[in-house]
């Protein structure tokens, strides 16, 4: 490879890519690497520190069960947690089933038809519903109040106030039973079940809404709408939640898949992804992200969200979980659970308890204990290995769930003095004017896997419609698909990592305590700051919560003024969705020719906007895919006008170990934990975006969203976020050690330019750095192809033919590919990728020299399915074997996509997102 690139050795070439002013001379001080076997020991040891109990705290996590199939097949299969988002549906087919079929349960559960493939936890669903609300506004409405019930999750009410401050929203905390709606509410917030465990009849209450023009959000618990009237069906207009309980354990609180369902009149501002079903070009049925790919296309400084993960895997679980039980399996599950609750409210009234009045699903608030002052009774339950939940006003809160036993409940009766009582009706769906009377479930994908024989075959049968990494390389720019390493991901489905409640007392995870803060002062020694917060559970998050540090920050020092953000032409979609999330007006700043930022024009923006400078927003090295040489001046010259810098941790895979964003003048910093950090993509989802700050900044990190009543803000359900997986990144970075990441990052570069020099010849490469090199990542130029009457979807869709994900198509550059080898990949691999896109060009020639015409060229028809290639008859003047196996070694390793290519606007203009009668799929 360096023989290639004419370079001696790989210090030499980092002494060409990598500006010397930024390198950092300080070694990583990081501890010595450790073998996988004793990084895995030292996992468990972990993991055995956090004290097992039995956990009854509820507050949106319960225990469940993951039946083993659905674990061993869907979340340990790298064939499933190493797919990339499903943006080239072509061969994503098989998670948009899946991902369609949560959609089906989340749209018949909740009596809304419209659903989407996954957010990223209820509380900041419930703050996406807000937002929704707020947009859908009458027009001429002045509207700027959302009331809040005081009886959802107190967690959910922190995050909602959290988002609404920076957007100059009102939030009213109330009691839904004393409502006065006047004309500048726009929207409400209600639980159901309510965080007292009381399901209320909501139906007179939405009913004087929707006359006066205000929408309602419904946070809701989606197995107890197996036997509870759905929202929609009394008369909401939203309906969010989390999908946790559908076979994911607790994890010190994720990920889980939320879920979000509305109206049809409402479908278009929805936030985050939906599958659609659409057709192929042969009228095969097709499925697709549709509405457009939303983060591919946010509307930059006009962003309303910046909603760029899901929760994929967790959603895939969930829906294969529905799959499994089927409607009659999850009803049974949840007529359990309200059987025992009945049970146990029974017995604790039978004990003199005085108990929160109401129906009742799995939850019983118990507000005094005959001989007991409640916080010594939860003392006392600490000391048996029981958890329950202590509510801010002294009751005590009992969650069942669906692993709880008789046994567990003759426990908690002889805590509480009483023995188990055989259940009353008072408390269950009998009698019961809020008793679910809709059928749901109905489609036959949801009764015909009851087996574990037929669950398996047909989750094998999905996954071979998609390509993973298992397959090959995905070079997709600027989203890092590298190596999950399985010794780092063993750990995750431990039980003493993965049914951990997120709210236990601190002295019941010592071992997540130890491990999240190891891994924070790792994190803070990588990027050269002083503290971090792990709370972030999407990248997404991270800049969210690192602006909102800088204008917390700016707000102490009485400089609320300061409000624009100036973001480069090349930021990632989401930069300026955060900084308008965050209260910011957003300025952008031009890039050169060389793809760099124009130092004058950011020159000219920062003295136009001095007084009001906030923040810098930058990704470094840069999207181009170039280490900017002039990055100090520029980050000087923001300190200068008082402002902050924020840089962009999506490609720090090409600086661990040589600089960090510190070294470049940097304030403060999110990482993309699953990126540089190995948490697999998992189809789109989990990811984790922890923020780094400078010590100035430390004061303004996120807080407990639960324990921290200060005036703080927070971004998730949960202090650690998404903390089950965690010890993937804690794994990984312990196994690599300070040589094994500067390693990584020196690869990294390496791998990049040996395909930029590969294919220089054949397509341009539109950016280098100082020396004629590139960063991490290169982006070729297809341009070319326009007169040619070729698109680069034309290139993305051959590529599948020959066993590739298609590089970035046409981002940060229109009619480009940005191409990221990433470090893990071997020579070999790097070459067939090379080999496959020299081929391609090949291929083009032949339009370009007149032997074919673009119409019927290969490349316009591709990518080619086994059925195209068994039809009798064969239209095209290529042979069917150079159109399926362009390359000899595919003979034995042929990847065949499910469809042809796919008609995105027939998937438009004929919007279904459940799943389509079964008629279609003969």
């Amino acid at each position: 490879m360096l023989r290639q690139l004419e370079i001696d050795s790989l210090d030499g070439l980092i002494r060409k890519t990598f500006p010397e002013s930024i390198r950092c001379d300080r070694f990583l001080e990081l501890p010595s690497s450790l073998s996988e076997e004793e990084a895995l020991a030292q996992l468990q040891a972990l993991a055995k520190a956090n004290r097992r109990v039995k956990t009854y705290i509820g507050q949106g996590f319960h225990e469940c069960s993951t039946p083993p199939v659905i674990r061993r097949n869907i979340l340990e299969n790298p064939a499933w947690y190493t797919q990339y988002t499903p943006y080239q549906a072509e061969i994503a087919q098989g998670r948009l089933e899946a991902l369609l079929n949560f959609q089906t349960v989340v749209s018949d559960l909740t009596g809304l038809p419209i659903a989407n493939a996954s957010l990223l936890d209820e509380s900041s669903a419930a703050a996406e519903a807000m937002s929704l609300c707020f947009r859908a506004r009458p027009r001429k409405s002045q509207a700027d109040t959302f009331l809040v019930s005081e009886r959802c999750h107190p967690q959910t009410i922190k995050v909602v106030c959290s988002r609404a401050k920076p957007l100059r929203l009102k939030i009213k905390i109330v009691d839904e039973d004393r409502l006065e709606f006047d004309d500048q509410v726009f929207g409400l917030l209600i639980q159901y079940p309510n965080t007292d465990g009381i399901l209320c009849d909501f139906r007179e209450l939405c009913e004087r809404a929707a006359r006066t023009n205000i929408l309602v959000a419904v946070a809701t618990d989606i197995l107890a709408l197996t036997l509870f009237l759905p929202p929609g069906d009394f008369g909401a207009d939203i309906a969010i939640g989390t999908t946790q309980r559908l076979g994911m354990g607790m994890g010190l609180g994720g990920p889980h898949a939320a879920f979000m369902a509305t109206r049809e009149s409402l479908k278009r501002l929805m936030p985050g992804r939906m599958v659609g079903v659409s057709r192929d070009v042969r009228n095969r049925l097709a499925l697709r992200l549709s509405l457009q790919t939303r983060e591919q296309h946010i509307r930059r400084e006009k962003a309303t969200s910046n909603i760029c993960t899901a929760q994929s895997l967790p959603a895939i679980v969930a829906s294969m979980y529905a799959v499994y039980h089927g409607p009659e399996g999850l009803k049974e599950i949840a007529q359990r659970i309200e059987s025992l609750t009945a049970g146990l409210h029974s017995s604790l009234i039978s004990a003199g308890c005085r108990l929160e009045e109401g129906k009742h699903f799995d939850t019983l608030k118990v507000l005094s204990v005959p001989g007991w002052e409640n916080k010594d009774l939860w003392q006392q339950a600490q000391k048996q290995g029981i958890s329950l939940r202590l509510y801010s006003d002294g009751a005590l809160g009992i969650s069942l769930s669906e692993v709880t036993t008789k046994e567990d409940l003759d426990q908690l009766c002889s805590l509480f003095g009483t023995t188990l009582k055989t259940a009353s009706n008072g408390t269950g769906t009998k009698d019961n004017n809020l008793a679910r009377t809709s059928p749901f479930l109905q489609h036959p994908v949801f009764h015909k896997h009851r087996s574990e024989t037929n669950l398996l075959r047909y989750m094998a049968r999905l996954q071979k419609r998609d390509l993973s990494l298992t397959e090959g390389m995905i070079p997709l720019g600027s989203c890092t698909m590298k190596l999950n390493p399985t010794a780092a991901l063993e750990p995750i489905t431990w039980s003493g990592f993965a049914d951990v409640h997120p709210y236990e007392p601190e002295e019941n995870i010592e071992g997540y305590r130890q491990l999240t803060s190891e891994l924070a002062q790792w994190l803070a020694t990588i990027t050269g700051f002083a503290a971090v917060s792990l709370q972030p559970n999407a990248g997404s998050q991270g800049e969210y919560a690192g602006l909102l540090a800088i204008r917390n920050f700016h707000e102490s020092r009485g400089e609320s003024y300061r409000t624009t953000c100036l973001i480069p032409s090349s930021a990632h979609g989401t930069n300026p969705a955060s900084a308008q999330m965050a209260g910011f007006e957003v300025v952008v700043v031009e890039c050169d020719q060389q793809g760099n930022v124009n130092l004058e024009d950011l020159k000219v923006k920062v003295s136009e906007h001095a007084a009001k400078l906030a923040a810098f927003m930058i990704t470094y090295p840069s999207t181009h895919g170039v280490f900017e040489e002039e990055i100090c001046e520029m980050t000087a010259l923001i300190h200068e006008s008082g402002g902050q810098v924020y840089v962009d941790g999506a490609n720090m895979n090409a600086m661990v170990g040589l600089s960090s964003p510190a070294a470049i003048g940097g304030d403060v910093c999110h990482l993309n934990l699953h990126k540089t950090f190995c948490i697999p993509h998992g189809g789109g989802g989990p990811g984790m975006g922890p923020i780094c700050v400078a010590k100035h900044l430390q004061p303004f990190l996120p807080v407990d969203p639960v324990q921290n009543s200060s005036m703080g803000y927070s971004v998730a359900s949960t202090f650690y976020g998404s903390g089950s997986i965690l010890p993937i990144s804690y794994s990984y970075i312990a196994m690599m050690g300070t040589d094994g990441l500067e390693m990584a990052t020196k690869v990294a570069i390496l791998n990049a330019n040996y395909i930029a020099s590969r294919l220089e010849s054949h397509y341009p490469v539109l950016y280098r750095g100082a020396n004629g090199f590139v960063a991490h990542e290169c982006i070729v130029d297809l341009s070319w192809l326009k007169p040619l009457g070729l698109t680069v979807d034309d290139v993305a869709k051959r590529l599948i033919d020959y066993g590739f994900h298609a590089p970035t198509v046409s981002w940060p550059v229109p009619f480009s590919m940005m191409i990221e080898p990433t470090e893990s990949e071997s020579l070999q691999e790097l070459d067939r990728f090379c080999d496959a896109m020299i081929n391609i060009a090949r291929e083009i020639r032949d339009v370009q020299e007149g032997c074919v015409t673009a119409e019927d060229c290969i490349l316009r028809h591709a990518p080619y399915t086994a059925a195209d290639i068994a039809e009798e008859s064969w239209q095209h003047c290529f042979t069917r074997a150079k159109a399926a196996l362009p390359t000899a070694w595919q003979y034995d390793s042929k990847f065949w996509p499910a469809v042809s290519r796919i008609d995105n606007v027939w998937g438009d203009r004929n919007f279904v997102c459940t799943c389509p009668p079964i008629e279609d799929y003969r």
